[in-house]
């Protein structure tokens, strides 16, 4: 990256906004998140937020994508790399004490089995309510994982009680329920807790949460679906729309434990984790 592109860009950054921004859509990468989730999100207005997503789209860190009548914006990956890169290699002039401890050698790994020494793989998945979406998950992996994941789920703003929809969906197929219970996200975030090596968000909520960097670097996705919850109707509606978000997250899992993770790199392994939450096959 040139010095002028880069200038602009770091310019464009230095806006509290615009990083809030910039910030937020990297937590849905390498997804599109519309304007009206965006600014009730961060709380701006339109007109502010119209600015922001001007000013970052003209430097090249945002694309805009049109689907249907709704706008989409999302990082562009390509060139974010490149001012991660310019700041790195360029202006910390690829000094080892500088770099070192952000990479902590895991991009030169060559396949996950090498970075990560035992065969048993930590994965949080995390929602709003954390009682549907993100306990579906859990037991899915759980029961999908061939023992070789510890599954977990917790919420941002986590229910008391979990879905008794959610529940019985899950007894109907043959998950044990007994030792599910609700979480906050807290609980992974103390002192001494499990460092996980994938962190999901399964709605667009927790994702647009401000969340402190994850210890151990996991790879992380977004899977967002509907809130089952929100579900109107009469009670057979509302228990085919649970079962509909139970068979995406079932088809998403699936896939997820089918990857050879013995023989993936760590940048191929998160773009096969990105691919699953975009892929329109793995979608209710």
């Amino acid at each position: 990256m040139d010095q002028t592109r880069a200038t602009h860009a770091f310019a464009t950054l230095g806006h509290p906004g615009r990083l809030g921004v910039f910030r937020l859509l990297m937590r849905f990468a390498p997804q599109g998140v519309r304007p009206t989730e965006i600014a009730a999100a961060l709380g701006l207005k339109q007109n502010t937020l119209s600015h922001h997503l001007a000013d970052l789209t003209a430097v090249g860190l945002v694309s805009v994508t049109r689907q249907g009548r709704s706008l989409f914006y999302a990082v562009d990956l390509e060139l974010t790399e490149g001012l991660i890169g310019y700041l790195a290699l360029d202006v910390g002039r690829a000094r080892p004490d500088l770099i070192a401890p952000l990479i902590s050698a895991q991009k030169d790994a060559p396949t996950m089995a090498t970075s990560v020494p035992d065969t048993d793989f930590d994965v949080l998945f995390i929602c709003s309510g954390n009682s549907a979406r993100s306990i579906f998950a859990e037991a899915l992996l759980r029961d999908l994982g061939k023992s070789k994941f510890q599954a977990f789920s917790a919420g941002t703003r986590p229910n008391s009680d979990l879905n008794p929809i959610a529940l019985d969906v899950l007894r109907r197929n043959g998950h044990d329920v007994a030792g599910l219970r609700s979480k906050h996200i807290s609980e992974f975030q103390q002192p001494g807790a499990i460092v996980m090596d994938f962190v999901f968000t399964v709605c667009d909520a927790a994702a647009a949460e401000e969340c402190p960097p994850w210890p151990g670097q996991p790879i992380t996705g977004h899977w967002g679906l509907p809130d089952p919850v929100k579900a109107s109707g009469t009670d057979a509606e509302k228990a085919l729309v649970f079962a509909q978000t139970y068979a995406a997250l079932r088809r998403r899992i699936t896939a997820f434990v089918e990857l050879p993770f013995e023989s993936l790199s760590r940048l191929s392994l998160q773009s096969r984790v990105d691919a699953i939450g975009t892929d329109a096959d793995t979608k209710a």
